[in-house]
């Protein structure tokens, strides 16, 4: 498997036989200015976790383009396919439910977060519930997209369901848990094998530097893979 990390939230995952964009923030990134296009080579699953402009901008034009499935819940789906993404395209679900998505299964689970997009004047468009997404590969280590989300004991019946041995872990503080907290959150209620901070760094008020999480996992065994904005990473 290999992940390459395009600020914030935004990871393109590739597989055996899947090209998978994770919350393609890829229009006004300030940590990502090389455009949607190279990115969005090849891919063949766009999957969001929510609904904010930070997750979401960028989607459309990667859909358009590619023509890939999309994958997220039922109103953001619906909300995309507004805004011009073709609706034989979608594979909507909802927390707790699975979808197949051809190589590999994606399974919508809690996140402790909120979603809309931002329009003009302060509008927002309600955009359903947050969520994480674990990813289940018939070859490949299953993947947990933990979304934008706080700590919760629950996380604790996600490992049990789902094993997941690779975390996607939002890190930033502030709309999400900070670098100690989700550090503890890995360590108590998790066996991963290896773990990916993101949502840090993009903006001034999100904490820069992914060290409180990696000096909160020292000694338990669990590799961080500090990543690089546009450098793969091999899992």
């Amino acid at each position: 498997m290999k992940l390459t990390w395009y600020g914030h939230s935004a990871f393109r995952v590739e597989t055996k036989d899947a090209t998978i964009l994770i919350d393609p923030y890829l229009v006004g990134n300030p940590s990502w200015t090389g455009g949607w296009e190279g990115p969005a080579e090849g891919v063949t699953h766009v999957l969001l976790t929510h609904g904010h402009n930070d997750h979401v901008s960028g989607a459309v034009e990667v859909l358009k383009k590619s023509g890939a499935m999309l994958v997220a819940n039922f109103e953001i789906c619906m909300y995309l396919v507004g805004q011009g993404v073709g609706g034989d395209k979608i594979n909507p679900g909802n927390i707790g439910g699975t979808v197949d998505c051809g190589p590999f299964t994606t399974t919508f689970v809690q996140a402790l977060h909120s979603s809309s997009f931002g329009g003009q004047g302060g509008t927002n468009t309600y955009l359903g519930n947050p969520g994480g997404l674990v990813l289940h590969f018939p070859e490949d280590k299953t993947l947990y997209h933990m979304g934008d989300t706080d700590i919760f004991s629950d996380m604790g019946l996600i490992n049990e369901l789902h094993e997941p041995k690779i975390g996607i872990v939002p890190i930033g503080d502030r709309f999400t848990m900070g670098g100690a907290v989700a550090a503890l959150a890995c360590r108590r209620f998790f066996d991963f094998d290896t773990v990916i901070p993101c949502h840090f760094r993009t903006f001034p008020m999100l904490d820069q530097t992914a060290d409180k999480f990696v000096a909160g996992l020292e000694g338990s065994g669990v590799k961080v893979a500090l990543p690089e904005v546009g450098k793969a990473i091999t899992i």
